[in-house]
């Protein structure tokens, strides 16, 4: 078996490392700049239970050298897998899956979808369909991380908590091929269910970072303070009943209540969200996939969400000020890959 893993920044990385060790695997990488060359010279450096592995495996930042594969990861943000996605075509066989390991709504979210939203496009996760047509949505596999890594140099990964990957068909069905996929991960210590609603899945996680990861990036305050503070804890239940409205309306089952979600994010303690990071790394800011596209369903099912449009309003414009909004034309291709982490 074949699997590539688009875009080994933490996350990316971790998964690479986990299953350099599950024989009949052949994995590769896909990455740039200094991590590419730190990983290329001296391998994949996991800090993980108080010691460190290394794994030593293929990388490089051209998709061309590696050939069709039977999977591809992709553990790139939302708008960064946008960019490459004409790139990834070297690695697209008949048969291979892509596995979207990304948070917030990926592209495919009405692939197959019964009713009569099927098959409907999201210009604000994949404006042009650029993605629909160069990988495909029959390709697709979802897949929520739950995990948290970080890079603290390049090719050194530091594992922080969870090892739980939840794999889904958009269709719903058990398919060999999750299945396939689901087994190789397990066998590499890493948990991989395949669950038969992954859109609830996806929404359950996207219902803390819709909220926690904008006000975070907006008042520079970790995750405990957000979900504890009782204006930000007011807004984030705001944010997330009028998300769940909309879900709802989409078929959309959530297994915990809000309260819980907030105390839940509450206990993880002083983290920086993802958007908290990049903002103040100075990388683009993950918006659309967590914000604008809840806004664009939620026009779609006729639910207004005046909270959910007033925080992503003050996001965009911190983010354009700041040059770390991105907005792409059509025919824009990247020509690196970045490296990322997935929160």
């Amino acid at each position: 078996m074949k699997i590539c893993i688009y875009g080994a920044g933490a996350i990316g990385a971790y998964i690479g490392a986990e299953l350099s060790n599950v024989s009949g695997v052949d994995v590769s990488l896909i990455a740039r700049g200094a991590h590419l060359e730190a990983m290329k010279h001296h391998g994949v450096k996991l800090q993980i239970n108080d010691e460190e592995r290394v794994a030593h495996l293929p990388v490089t930042d051209d998709p061309a050298e590696l050939g069709e594969q039977d999977f591809v990861l992709i553990a790139l943000k939302s708008h960064q897998a946008w960019e490459v996605s004409e790139q990834m075509t070297p690695l697209l066989g008949p048969s291979t899956a892509v596995v979207t390991c990304q948070n917030g709504v990926p592209w495919w979210y009405f692939y197959g979808l019964h009713g009569q939203y099927r098959d409907l496009r999201l210009s604000s996760v994949d404006p042009g369909d650029r993605q629909w047509r160069c990988i495909g949505p029959e390709r697709a596999i979802g897949c929520v991380v739950y995990p948290a890594t970080e890079i603290i140099e390049p090719g050194v990964i530091k594992h922080i908590y969870g090892n739980k990957f939840a794999l889904g068909e958009p269709s719903g069905e058990e398919s060999e091929r999750c299945l396939q996929l689901s087994k190789v991960l397990q066998e590499s210590g890493l948990t991989a269910p395949v669950v038969p609603h992954i859109r609830n899945e996806i929404w359950l996680k996207l219902w803390g970072n819709l909220c926690f990861n904008p006000i975070s990036a907006l008042t520079r305050a970790t995750l405990d303070v957000v979900a504890t503070d009782p204006g930000t804890r007011a807004l984030s239940r705001a944010m997330m009943l009028e998300a769940q409205r909309i879900a709802v309306r989409l078929g959309v089952h959530f297994r915990v209540d809000v309260e819980r979600r907030i105390n839940g994010a509450a206990k993880v303690g002083p983290h920086r969200t993802s958007m908290l990071q990049d903002l103040s790394k100075g990388r683009a800011l993950e918006i659309d996939a967590l914000l604008t596209v809840i806004q664009e369903m939620g026009r779609l099912v006729e639910v207004e969400a005046p909270h959910i449009d007033s925080v992503l309003a003050l996001i965009q414009q911190l983010g354009s000020t700041q040059g770390l909004y991105p907005t792409f034309p059509e025919n824009t291709v990247a020509d690196e890959v970045p490296e990322i982490s997935v929160d």
